[in-house]
């Protein structure tokens, strides 16, 4: 019974080798059909999210009149807050874009005074605004500050400050 198994086995190890054989070859054709490019060298990958999440302002209100500094909520729906370099699937962390319109969606947010960051995990903050009208929206990023796929960003809200 002993010989019969050894022989099953010896079999077993020259399929298993024949294939590895060929697999160099068969990444090679398929490497050889799709070439890198420029536009693909430094594709950058992006967070698949939940259909149905949702990111909005909780306060202020759209069209509240409000004092400086201002305390913005962060609100989300069907996904979960996490700081930045934390992968874990279907979370986040909030981007906050005052008076600007919304940065290119298919890669790192920039951040400055008009591109806030809230890589910690933050869901509020406080923002020291001029009088006057001013907008203020959320996108949400991944890991790498990168939005998900499909962006998840909130509607914009427009606040008055005295």
């Amino acid at each position: 019974m002993s010989l019969r198994v050894r022989l099953v086995s010896v079999s077993a190890l020259a399929v298993a080798l024949v294939v590895l054989a060929a697999l160099p070859a068969a990444y090679a054709e398929e490497a050889a059909a799709k070439p890198v490019t420029a536009a693909t060298a430094g594709a950058i990958v992006r967070t698949p999210r939940p259909a149905d999440a949702k990111l909005y302002i909780i306060s202020p209100a759209n069209g509240e009149t409000v004092s400086s500094p201002v305390t913005v909520r962060f609100g989300l729906i069907g996904m979960g807050v996490a700081p930045a370099g934390v992968a874990s699937p279907n979370t986040g962390h909030h981007h906050l874009v005052i008076d600007s319109p919304l940065p290119a969606l298919d890669g790192p947010q920039p951040k400055d005074d008009k591109h806030l960051h809230f890589g910690g995990g933050q869901t509020e903050t406080k923002v020291t605004l001029t009088p006057g009208k001013h907008t203020l929206q959320l996108v949400l990023a991944d890991k790498d500050h990168v939005p998900h796929e499909p962006p998840l960003v909130s509607e914009p809200i427009t606040i008055t400050v005295k």
